[in-house]
């Protein structure tokens, strides 16, 4: 699968620690200055920033919805469910279009990033785990840490971040 933004180039590939045979692929994208990944085999697709529709008495997590290729896709206010400010888009902005599975069943949902970096290796063995003392992010919904060169790369657990809690 080739991951392509409609305005930039098809993301490289840098292998973290080659010596590991167990690694993950990753597509790492930014919110304010922290980088994230998340595995590539969960995003469909990374669109530019479309208008969206306000949904009444929606979940703050969720308040709106976009149109991607016909289907109706409701958009995850990642800020909000990771306690971040809320931001404003940027030239570099993008949307990932991301597959879940929610209460069984299979569906999309798309997430604003304030840009999107690129698709690493992660050694799985290497991961080290997410410190609790002054994080006040919500738990499980990270899977670990990873090393890129100078920078740490916080891995989220799709299954737990993207959920909408049911209430």
């Amino acid at each position: 699968m080739t991951l392509q933004t409609e305005s930039r180039p098809t993301a490289q590939i840098h292998q973290l620690n080659p010596q590991s045979s167990k690694t993950e692929t990753l597509l790492t994208f930014r919110l304010a200055e922290q980088l994230f990944g998340v595995a590539v085999e969960r995003v469909t697709e990374i669109i530019d920033p479309q208008r969206t529709a306000r949904v009444p008495n929606a979940n703050p997590l969720a308040p709106t919805l976009i149109n991607v290729r016909g289907s109706v896709v409701p958009v995850l206010d990642l800020r909000n469910r990771l306690g971040m400010k809320p931001a404003e888009q940027s030239p570099t902005s993008r949307m990932l279009v991301i597959d879940i599975t929610l209460n069984g069943e299979p569906c999309k949902l798309a997430v604003m990033a304030d840009a999107v970096e690129d698709v690493i290796e992660a050694v799985v063995d290497d991961l080290e785990t997410v410190p609790e003392l002054g994080i006040r992010w919500p738990a499980g919904c990270f899977r670990g840490v990873s090393k890129r060169q100078d920078q740490l790369v916080i891995l989220l657990d799709a299954d737990t971040v993207f959920a909408l809690p049911v209430h």
